[in-house]
C-alpha cells in the first residue's frame, strides 16, 4: 500500500449518529429506518475518521437507511494528523499495520455484522473504501446472500478471484490514477464483471487520484466536485437496489 492510502483532507461539520455495537463490535450508526441497512467498511484511517461518519450520515438521510460503520482495525486508531503532513508518513509501520489487519484478521468481523444485519433488515447493502473494498466484494460472493447490492470507491488489495466470484449487483468508482486499483484490474472488472449475470456500473473519473471518494481536498474543487460526484451516484444505486420493490 502507497502513500496514496495516507494522505487527504478532513471536512469540517460534525457526525450526526451514536456510538454503540454490532456484533459484539464498536460501531458508528446513523438514520432510523428499520427495513434497510448499509454497512461502510472503512479505510485505512478507520471507524473514528470524521470523513467517514459524514458519508454515513448522507447516505443515512439521502437513501434513507440506517448506516452501520463498524471498527475492523480492533480499535487501533491512525493518527488524523499525518494526512496533511507527509513527512511524518515514514513513522508508521504500515506493514506490520496491514499485518495485523489482514484479510483472514478481519473477513470474520465483515461477515459476522452483515449477518447481524440479514437477520434484522428486509434489504441491505454495503460500500467499502480502499481497504473496504475488497470486504464489499467477499460479501456479495456467490452463495453468501449477505446484502443485496455492493458499491466501491479506489478499492485496495482486490483479488481477481473476488471479482469473478461477486454474485451481487456491482458498482465501482474508479479515479484514473490509482496504484492499487490499478488499470490492470480495472480492464478486468470491466471485461469480467459484464459476463457474470448480475447488474454493473462503472463510474471513472479523469484526473483524480485514490482516496478522493472519502478524502477529497476541499480546496480543490475538481476533487470536491468529483466526491459529491461518487456520493450522489452511490445514493441513487443504493436507493434503486434497496428500495425498489420491482426487483
Amino acid at each position: 500500500m502507497g502513500d496514496c492510502c495516507l494522505k487527504g483532507f478532513r471536512w469540517t461539520a460534525q457526525p450526526r449518529g451514536r456510538e454503540t455495537a454490532l456484533a459484539n463490535i464498536p460501531c458508528y450508526v446513523t438514520g432510523s429506518n428499520a427495513e434497510v441497512a448499509i454497512l461502510v467498511i472503512h479505510d485505512l484511517f478507520g471507524w473514528t475518521f470524521p470523513n467517514i461518519r459524514l458519508l454515513a450520515d448522507h447516505y443515512a438521510e439521502e437513501v434513507d437507511a440506517t448506516v452501520y460503520v463498524p471498527d475492523f482495525f480492533g480499535g487501533e486508531v491512525l493518527p488524523l494528523d499525518i494526512l496533511q503532513d507527509k513527512s511524518r508518513w515514514g513513522s508508521l509501520n504500515l506493514p506490520a499495520f496491514l499485518e495485523r489487519n489482514a484479510k483472514a484478521v478481519r473477513e470474520p468481523q465483515i461477515i459476522e455484522c452483515a449477518v447481524t444485519l440479514r437477520a434484522q433488515y428486509r434489504r441491505t447493502g454495503a460500500i467499502g473504501y480502499c481497504f473496504g473494498g475488497w470486504g464489499v466484494f467477499r460479501l456479495g460472493a456467490k452463495g453468501r446472500n449477505l446484502v443485496d447490492c455492493i458499491s466501491t470507491a479506489h478499492p485496495s488489495f482486490l483479488e481477481k478471484s473476488e471479482i469473478e466470484s461477486v454474485n451481487v449487483p456491482v458498482q465501482i468508482m474508479a479515479p484514473e490514477f490509482d496504484p492499487m486499483f490499478t488499470d490492470e484490474l480495472k480492464l478486468f472488472c470491466n471485461s469480467v464483471l459484464p459476463t457474470l449475470g448480475v447488474a454493473y456500473e462503472y463510474h471513472y473519473f479523469p484526473q483524480l487520484e485514490h482516496a478522493f471518494a472519502v478524502r477529497g481536498n476541499p480546496n480543490d474543487p475538481a476533487e470536491m466536485k468529483g466526491m459529491r460526484k461518487a456520493k450522489d451516484a452511490a445514493v441513487v444505486w443504493f436507493r434503486q437496489w434497496l428500495h425498489d420493490t420491482n426487483i
